[in-house]
């Protein structure tokens, strides 16, 4: 592959949505289908640090394969007792009720559970649908 040929968009960070194959499978498969435009996680799931809004990432499948890139277009930091049920609707995963108990239970699988811990909201946008 020449440099000529090379997508805008490959040297942008890679990253997957949820931990484990299925469920990073399925919420890329709620972004793709358009029901899914926003994602919270605890810091210590983040890395390299809070993502800021204009910050674009390179969404990869369970096997690595790039998807889609999406851009932040708000991030906030709060309770996770606080998150809204407008902002819990955004990420596609049923109604306030589910999306809580499925965090809840993620969380405490994933680190730890407080109803006061931090959080990092994130809500972003589809750039390029990138096809496998």
């Amino acid at each position: 592959m020449t440099l000529a040929s090379k997508p805008w968009w490959s040297d942008l960070p890679r990253d997957k949505l949820g931990i484990g194959a299925d469920l990073v499978d399925m919420l890329l498969g709620l972004v793709l289908a358009g029901e899914k435009t926003a994602c919270c996680g605890p810091p210590h799931l983040y890395p390299n640090g809070a993502p800021k809004a204009g910050d674009r990432c390179v969404l990869v499948d369970s096997t690595d394969r790039p998807r889609c890139v999406i851009e932040d277009e708000e991030v906030i930091v709060q309770r996770f007792d606080e998150v809204s049920e407008a902002f819990a609707l955004l990420e596609g995963e049923g109604d306030y009720a589910e999306w809580r108990a499925a965090h809840e239970r993620f969380f405490a699988e994933h680190g730890g559970l407080s109803p006061d811990m931090l959080v990092i909201c994130e809500r972003f946008k589809v750039l390029e649908v990138i096809q496998p």
